[in-house]
């Protein structure tokens, strides 16, 4: 494990192996316990902050995965994916279960962001829009 960086005194702590495609977002859980990355490979890893040891992968999404974002209270993880799905993907952090799929844009979903309270999702899109969801369990 190496190469992940201390800004102030470059060590190389450790390294998270396991995508095989671009990384393309992170996100720290709300506790800093954990670490949700996304990728090309079309998966979402979530790491333990304390030792780099995989505790979860989360797969289902066919197309790149663009942006990864924890619930304030960090019990679940939002995804952003590529076309031609476009969805946003609501995800169980403590189980990797599927709690929701948001539809509606139509072009790749760049960016996710919970509302500090909770019970709102945000996502934008290269279709030029920005949706605001309540992604309630199904």
């Amino acid at each position: 494990m190496k190469n992940v960086e201390n800004i102030r005194r470059p060590t190389g702590l450790m390294a998270l192996v396991g995508h095989t495609g671009t990384v393309t977002s992170m996100a720290w859980s709300p506790d800093g316990t954990q670490l949700a990355s996304g990728s090309y490979d079309t998966t979402v890893r979530v790491w333990a902050a304390a030792d780099g040891r995989l505790l979860r992968t989360l797969t289902g999404h066919f197309r790149p995965v663009y942006s990864v974002a924890w619930s304030p209270d960090g019990t679940q993880l939002a995804i952003g994916s590529g076309r031609p799905e476009s969805n946003v993907w609501v995800w169980a952090a403590a189980d990797g279960r599927l709690v929701r799929t948001l539809t509606g844009h139509t072009g790749e979903v760049t960016s996710v962001a919970w509302w500090p309270y909770g019970c709102y999702l945000a996502s934008g899109s290269s279709d030029g829009t920005v949706r605001w969801w309540w992604p309630a369990p199904q």
